[in-house]
C-alpha cells in the first residue's frame, strides 16, 4: 500500500514539474495532396516543370517584395502560379517567407498563424518560423494559433511545391490563414506584418479571383480588379470589388476568394512608394482543353518588386510652358466644376502630349493669401499625369484634414501649385539629401510623412530641422524618429498660376 502511495506521488511530482513545458511540436500533414495536386512526388515535380515551362518569364529586375499566386488545382491554376514563382529571386536568402491564405471552411475571427511545427509536402518538410510565428501570435491580438483552420485547409499548402521546386536556398515560412471579416482586420494585419515588408522577406497573397461567372463575364470583372490591384490603392480595389457585387453578373460569388489577404497586401504596399506593380498574366479554368466556359474561376499573377535602377531615380521628362498651362487650367476647371455639383471636366487624351500621359505622381498645392489652403499628392501612379492631377485637385479641395472643405465662393481667391514628382530613391544616409533640390519621405511602421522641395525655401530650415519637423509633425514619430526610419528623397517640377501669368 505504501509502495502504491509512493508511486503515486512521484507521478504526480513529474506532472506538475513539467506543467510549464513547451508542447511537443506537431508537423502539419499534407491535405492537398491527391487533390489539388499529385500525391506522389515523382508525379508532382513533373506537373511543375510542365506548370514553369509554360509559364511567363521573370519581367522585373528589382527586389520583389510579394507576389499573388492562386490556390487552385495545378491542372486549372498551376500555369499562372508559376508565372507568379518565376518573378521571384530563387537563389536569395530570404529571412521569412509569409504565406497569406485565408480559411475556406472555418470561421476565423481575425487569423491563425501556425505555430506548433512544420508543414509537410510529397516534396518533403518546409520548416516554419516557430519562434516569430509565436512572438506575432503573442503580440498582437489579430493573431492566434487555431490548429482546425490549417488542417484541411488548402490555399497556404498549394503554395509550398512552388517554392520547393524553385528556391536554391533554405528558406523558413510563417502560414497565415485569415479569415473574411473586415477591411479593419486587414488593417491590423497590415500593421502587424509591416516591419517586415521590406527587401529581407518576402510576401506570397495566395487568393483566386471571380468564381462562377460565364468566360466572357470572367474576363471583364477580373480585368477591372486587375487594374485596381495595379493601382495599389486599398480604396480603388474596394470600389471595384463592391460594384461587382451590385452589378447582378451571373453566378458571380465573389470577385476575390483572398480578398483579406490581397487588402492586407495593399495596406502594407501603399506605405511604400518605390513600390511597381506589375501584372504578370492571367487565365481562367475555361482556358484549359476540359474547361467549364459557362462556369469558371478567374487567375491573376502579380509582382510587386522595387525597381532600383538608376535611369529610373532620375526625371523622365521636362515639362514645357504649354504643358504646365495645361495642367493647371485641368486642375482649376475640375474643381471648379466638382465643388459646383457637375461632373468633372471630359478630357480628350488623344491630344495631350507624351508627358502629359505618362505614369508619374504629383501634388496638387493649394493657397489662399498666400496661406497654405490645401495639398494632397500621389507619389506613385499607374495612371497618366494629367488624371492624378485631376484626382489630387479634387482631394486637396475636399478631403485635406486640416482645412475645411473648398466653398465656391472661395474659388477665385486660391491659387493652384502641381509638383511633378520624379520616382522616389531610397537613402541610407542624410548625407544624400539636398536642402531646396530634394522633397524628403519618412516611412517608420506604418508612419509616413513627406515634406515637398519647396518647403525649405518657404521656412528656411536648415538640413537638420528639415528632417527632424517632417519626423515629429508630419510622420508622428518625433524629432529623432527617422534615424531608425526608411528615408526616401524625390525631385519636383514645380509651377504655380503666379509663375506661368495666370495670377
Amino acid at each position: 500500500m505504501k509502495k502504491r502511495l509512493l508511486i503515486s506521488v512521484i507521478v504526480q511530482l513529474f506532472l506538475l514539474s513539467n506543467c510549464d513545458a513547451q508542447p511537443e511540436l506537431r508537423n502539419r500533414a499534407p491535405y492537398a495532396s491527391g487533390k489539388f495536386y499529385p500525391s506522389d512526388a515523382g508525379e508532382l515535380r513533373l506537373l511543375l516543370t510542365e506548370c514553369f515551362e509554360k509559364a511567363k518569364a521573370k519581367q522585373t529586375g528589382g527586389d520583389v517584395l510579394a507576389i499573388i499566386s492562386p490556390h487552385a488545382g495545378y491542372i486549372y491554376s498551376g500555369v499562372v502560379a508559376a508565372s507568379a514563382f518565376n518573378q521571384i529571386d530563387y537563389e536569395k536568402n530570404y529571412k521569412n517567407i509569409f504565406i497569406l491564405g485565408i480559411s475556406h471552411g472555418v470561421p476565423l475571427k481575425g487569423a491563425s498563424i501556425y505555430s506548433k511545427g512544420n508543414y509537410l509536402t510529397p516534396l518533403g518538410e518546409v520548416k516554419v518560423n516557430i519562434e516569430l510565428a509565436g512572438a506575432l501570435i503573442e503580440k498582437y491580438d489579430v493573431f492566434s494559433f487555431k490548429n482546425e483552420a490549417h488542417i484541411n485547409e488548402h490555399s497556404v499548402e498549394v503554395q509550398l511545391p512552388f517554392l520547393q521546386y524553385k528556391m536554391k536556398s533554405d528558406f523558413m515560412i510563417v502560414p497565415i490563414v485569415a479569415g473574411a471579416s473586415d477591411l479593419n482586420t486587414c488593417q491590423q494585419i497590415s500593421d502587424a506584418l509591416q516591419p517586415y515588408f521590406n527587401e529581407d522577406n518576402l510576401f506570397i497573397i495566395s487568393s483566386d479571383f471571380s468564381h462562377y461567372p460565364s468566360y466572357s463575364d470572367a474576363n471583364i470583372v477580373d480585368g477591372e480588379t486587375a487594374e485596381a490591384i495595379k493601382s495599389n490603392s486599398v480604396e480603388e480595389l474596394l470600389r471595384i470589388v463592391t460594384g461587382n457585387e451590385r452589378k447582378g453578373i451571373k453566378n458571380l460569388a465573389t470577385s476575390m476568394c483572398g480578398w483579406p489577404a490581397v487588402f492586407s497586401l495593399l495596406f502594407m504596399a501603399q506605405h511604400y512608394p518605390a513600390l511597381q506593380v506589375d501584372h504578370v498574366q492571367y487565365l481562367n479554368s475555361g482556358d484549359v482543353p476540359f474547361g467549364d466556359k459557362t462556369r469558371v474561376v478567374g487567375y491573376h499573377a502579380f509582382v510587386y518588386s522595387l525597381n532600383k535602377t538608376e535611369a529610373n531615380h532620375s526625371k523622365t521628362f521636362e515639362l514645357d510652358i504649354n504643358e504646365k498651362l495645361e495642367l493647371l487650367k485641368i486642375a482649376r476647371d475640375t474643381i471648379e466644376r466638382y465643388i459646383a455639383g457637375k461632373s468633372l471636366p471630359n478630357i480628350d487624351a488623344e491630344k495631350l502630349t507624351p508627358p502629359l500621359l505618362s505614369k508619374c505622381g504629383a501634388f496638387v498645392t493649394l493657397h489662399k493669401h498666400r496661406q497654405l489652403r490645401g495639398c494632397i499628392g500621389r507619389f506613385i501612379s499607374d495612371e497618366p499625369l494629367y488624371k492624378v492631377v485631376q484626382q489630387m485637385a479634387v482631394a486637396s479641395a475636399t478631403e485635406d484634414y486640416r482645412f475645411p472643405r473648398v466653398s465656391e465662393n472661395e474659388i477665385d481667391l486660391l491659387e493652384i501649385e502641381i509638383s511633378v514628382l520624379s520616382p522616389l530613391k531610397k537613402i541610407e544616409s542624410i548625407d544624400e539629401f539636398e536642402l531646396g533640390k530634394h522633397g524628403i519621405y519618412i516611412i517608420k511602421g506604418n508612419r509616413t510623412g513627406t515634406f515637398l522641395p519647396q518647403v525649405a525655401a518657404e521656412t528656411n530650415w536648415t538640413k537638420e530641422e528639415f528632417i527632424g519637423h517632417c519626423a515629429r509633425d508630419k510622420a508622428g514619430i518625433g524629432w529623432e524618429g527617422w534615424r531608425d526610419a526608411d528615408l526616401y528623397i524625390y525631385e519636383a517640377d514645380v509651377f504655380s498660376e503666379k509663375d506661368v501669368g495666370l495670377k
